[in-house]
């Protein structure tokens, strides 16, 4: 997932994204302890599009507490 496509997402499914991500990257990681995970490369994937979010998620935030002032 591209950042351009992560801002245009609303707040609600920025949300279910991230939490659709936090599940994807355990079942990758039990996948990888099981040694059934063909893709390797998937899981930095998964951590990146998760940091993604969370950083859109904050500079929403610090913008929603900047406009309070």
């Amino acid at each position: 997932m591209k950042a351009v496509e992560i801002r245009e997402l609303s707040s609600d499914d920025l949300t279910v994204k991230l939490k659709e991500a936090r599940a994807e990257l355990f079942n990758l990681r039990f996948q990888m302890a099981t040694s059934q995970l063909d893709n390797t490369a998937r899981v930095k994937q998964v951590k990146k599009d998760i940091a993604r979010i969370q950083t859109e998620m904050r500079a929403r935030e610090i913008a929603a507490a900047g406009a309070l002032k």
